[in-house]
């Protein structure tokens, strides 16, 4: 029974908060001196009260996951803030759905700030079916120094075997095998060496945390990065 009722309308059994979720509620609602059905949430929701503001006022800063928490993140920004201090040939290599546009987009434009005009490569479905084929990235490999495969690549073995002639990172998202293809870095929080805490992220956001990272190291040695918000 929950407020005196012990049924709803459809003759199920109405049941309340337990009674932890109600000490919590009324725990926040005592100490923000907010609304209590918005306590009620997130005490569900498992909001500490000095978790409040934040959870209130969400900000990137605040939520964001330290990117060096994923693995080869620091690597894959070391070897992208080389390539760009070097102005080396870059080519990105894009799956052909959202995920992979937007992924291709964000590094596009952060290269645009240093004047490097990146190749996008996006196969064709028909034809080239999904990720990496080694054709296509063997010629890439003959005419850039780096190639980013974005949403793609964790189990494209013998493409990224075909592309030595290059350096090759993987920003992905795709569940991983127990080994990983050859390649300088393999970022992806869904390898099988990972936690599985950030087992949710989409490839574009995988990205944006090694553009953090990067962005990160450039204020370290003194240089204004671009703003990736």
């Amino acid at each position: 029974m929950y407020l005196g009722v012990e049924q709803s309308i459809s003759n199920r059994r109405w049941l309340g908060p337990a009674l932890a979720i109600e000490r919590d509620a009324l725990t926040l609602h005592q100490q923000s001196d907010l609304p209590l059905p918005l306590c009620y949430v997130m005490a569900r929701l498992g909001v500490a009260p000095a978790e409040v503001a934040d959870f209130l006022n969400p900000t990137l800063r605040a939520s964001m996951s330290d990117p060096l928490s994923v693995k080869d993140c620091a690597t894959a920004a070391e070897i992208l803030l080389t390539a760009i201090q070097n102005q080396q040939k870059i080519a990105i290599f894009a799956d052909y759905d959202v995920d992979g546009g937007t992924s291709a987009a964000l590094l596009i434009d952060f290269l645009h700030q240093f004047a490097i005009q990146p190749t996008l490569y996006v196969p064709d479905r028909i034809t080239e079916g999904y990720g990496p084929n080694p054709k296509a990235m063997a010629a890439l490999a003959e005419s850039h120094d780096l190639i980013i495969c974005v949403d793609c690549g964790t189990l494209a073995y013998e493409a990224l075997e075909a592309a030595r002639a290059a350096d090759v990172v993987v920003l992905d998202h795709h569940l991983g095998a127990e080994t990983l293809p050859e390649a300088r870095a393999v970022v992806n929080p869904n390898r099988q060496d990972e936690t599985g805490d950030l087992a949710h992220l989409c490839a574009a956001a995988v990205v944006f945390m090694v553009l953090t990272q990067v962005a990160r190291m450039m204020r370290a040695n003194g240089q204004t990065p671009p703003n990736l918000i």
